[in-house]
Parts: C-alpha cells; sequence; structure tokens
C-alpha cells in the first residue's frame, strides 16, 4: 500500500491533527492504528491495512497498574510488531474523552470511550426518561469536548412525544432534540447530518434505550445483540463492552453498555454549557460571586418566583456544584497524599543510598 493509500485509509479512521503531530516523534518501525474493542489485556484495532489484534507491552501493563489509564474505544494507539506479535506500546494524546468516576468511594477516572466528535444522549421515551439524569449526562458531555445531541427513542411505542420534547429543551439548552423509531427507521435520515466520513459518534444511555437497535438500524443489518425490555420497563443489558464499528456513511461509532451509574468526574466550566438558562440568568445578578440562593437583587431567583424557571431545574445545579464542590476536595486530598507518599518513598531510596556510601 503507498503512502497515500495509507493516509486516506487512515483518515477515513478519523486520523488528522492533533494525533499526527504526536506520532511523528514515534520510533521508527511503528504504526498507528485505533482501538475498537478492549477484551482484558487484548486489544482489537483497525489500522490503513484493516483489523489487527494486539496486547499491551510489560511497561505499559506495569503503568496501568499505577495510572488505572488503558487503551479504550476511539483511542489512537502507537502499534509495533515485536518477534511476530503486535504490541501497543503508547496511547496518543486524546483530542476528547468522555469520562465519570469510578463507582465507589474511590476518587479515580473512567476514561469510557475517546476522540469523540458527537454523542447521542438516547432516551427512551417508553418510560426512560429523566430529566435529571439526562442533566448529569449533558454535564460530562460538555466536559468531555464533544457535542451533545439528545435522541429520544422508541417513538413507536408512545402515542405522543410533545411533552418529552418540550422538557428536554428546558434541560438541554439549545441542544438538538431527535424523536426516531429504530424499529420503524422513523427520523433515522435526520441523524445523517452527524454521521460523517471520518467523524467518531458514541451512543450513551441506561439500558433498554435502543442503543444497539439504532446501531444495527445505521448499520442496515443485525450485527449487534439487542434485548427486549422486562417487564417493569427497565432494560435488560445486552451490550457488555464498548465498541467502535464503521457505518456504510464512513462515520465511526461507538456503542456502549448501559450506565446504572453516572458519577461526576471534573469540570470546569461545563456547568455553564449544561445550565445555560441559569448562566444567562446569572449575568443580571447584582452580585458577580451570587450563589443564587438568598442574595438581594438575584436575577435567577427572581426567574424563579416568576414561574421563568422551575424550582427542581435550580435544585438540580446546586446539587450538582455541591457534587462537583466535593470532588475537586477529594482529589485534592488524593493527590496530597499521593505526593506526601511520593516524597516519603524518596526519602527511604536516599536513606538507603547514604547508608550504602557509608559502608
Amino acid at each position: 500500500m503507498s503512502e497515500q493509500d495509507q493516509q486516506s485509509a487512515l483518515t477515513a479512521l478519523g486520523w488528522g491533527e492533533p494525533f499526527a503531530s504526536a506520532f511523528a516523534t514515534a520510533k521508527p518501525g511503528r504504526f498507528p492504528a485505533r482501538v475498537t474493542v478492549e477484551h482484558r489485556n487484548r486489544y482489537l484495532l483497525l489500522g490503513a491495512e484493516g483489523e489487527l489484534e494486539a496486547r499491551l507491552t510489560g511497561r505499559m501493563r506495569l503503568q496501568l497498574e499505577q495510572t488505572g489509564d488503558r487503551p479504550v474505544p476511539g483511542d489512537w494507539v502507537v502499534v509495533h510488531r515485536r518477534s511476530g506479535a503486535l504490541v501497543i506500546e503508547e496511547i496518543l494524546p486524546r483530542r476528547t474523552r468522555f469520562s465519570r468516576k469510578v463507582a465507589g468511594r474511590t476518587t479515580e477516572e473512567q476514561v469510557m470511550a475517546a476522540n469523540i466528535d458527537t454523542i447521542f444522549l438516547a432516551a427512551a421515551l417508553n418510560g426512560d426518561f429523566n430529566a435529571r439524569r439526562l442533566e448529569r449526562y449533558l454535564l460530562l458531555t460538555w466536559e468531555s469536548g464533544a457535542t451533545p445531541v439528545v435522541l429520544l427513542t422508541k417513538a413507536d411505542l408512545v402515542p405522543n412525544a410533545e411533552e418529552a420534547i418540550d422538557t428536554v429543551r428546558s434541560v438541554a439548552y439549545a441542544v438538538p432534540v431527535h424523536v426516531i423509531s429504530s424499529r420503524e427507521r422513523r427520523g433515522i435520515e435526520e441523524l445523517e447530518q452527524y454521521l460523517i466520513p471520518g467523524q467518531t459518534v458514541a451512543v450513551l444511555g441506561s439500558s433498554g434505550v435502543g442503543k444497539s437497535t439504532l446501531i444495527n438500524a445505521l448499520l442496515g443489518e443485525d450485527r449487534l445483540r439487542t434485548g427486549e425490555v422486562r417487564e417493569d420497563g427497565r432494560g435488560r443489558h445486552t451490550t457488555t463492552y464498548r465498541e467502535l464499528v464503521r457505518l456504510p456513511s464512513g462515520a465511526l461509532i461507538i456503542d456502549t453498555p448501559g450506565l446504572r451509574e453516572l458519577q461526576l468526574w471534573e469540570s470546569s466550566d461545563s456547568i455553564q454549557d449544561a445550565f445555560a438558562d441559569i448562566a444567562e440568568l446569572s449575568e443580571q445578578c447584582r452580585f458577580r460571586d451570587c450563589a443564587h440562593e438568598s442574595e438581594p437583587g438575584c436575577a435567577v431567583c427572581a426567574a424563579l418566583e416568576s414561574g421563568e424557571l422551575a424550582p427542581e431545574r435550580l435544585e438540580s445545579f446546586h446539587r450538582l456544584q455541591r457534587e462537583l464542590t466535593q470532588l475537586e476536595e477529594k482529589t485534592d486530598a488524593r493527590l496530597r497524599a499521593e505526593r506526601a507518599r511520593n516524597e516519603r518513598a524518596a526519602d527511604r531510596l536516599l536513606q538507603q543510598r547514604l547508608r550504602e556510601k557509608k559502608r
């Protein structure tokens, strides 16, 4: 394959800046590929010459034990052929990443997908829809660097979607909303504007909202496993791992398992994007540092009293702000503890070398 053909094949997989600049420093004999599936320490990749299988180098496995940062679907990695087998030596810097805090009390980041352009946030119209959960998804999506699009799925199971659309638009400020039925292919053509060759889309949502059914509809074949919703309306987990697949349009799409727990990770100014309506109102507040609670001249509180702003919307804003503040405090404490451990380890090593020198 000529160099020009290789570049064209990589571009079709989403290759470009800043990945090309980062790869320019790679050692000779290496080549880039994109992660499609992770199976423990075995990875399926897409490269210029097609599908590949690789494992992590020993150095990367050691690094993984220390940082927990493993290759995920959508990542670009540096690959090398060693003793007839392919190994992953490095993850190229991510352009965007969708992360959450790992489940439980541990304060660590879990990257779920990388280098995404658009995130389809799927919610089923037949009972799954939850405005507060959507706010959380939106906050994490804005933080990821990708563009959110809300999909209201299973439109064939409800007579009227207008109420749900109004609710979504009240929390997904200026975010595109599409009502679809994958089984009837209703609204599927509206998604073509996001499925551009070389672009990467991830589909996120709870179990049973029809993520895999949607991707099968876009593929034009039943490639991904799907399942029925249980009698209590809750979805069954049919997708058990994240997978990047290429669509006939030339776009790439990542299917993900249903998320039962979605804890925030970090958020710089993304809460302003997720709550753009409150951010706009706050510009009219008398005080710059207004907390929107009981301060005089608070435009947000005035909007609450007039009915312009729903009470549950402001409550959710305050709740997520508190969660982010607590997360920041825990992260700072963890980093301080890690620095202290590293300093103690360095001090022990220095003392040991001094003792050896005196012998």
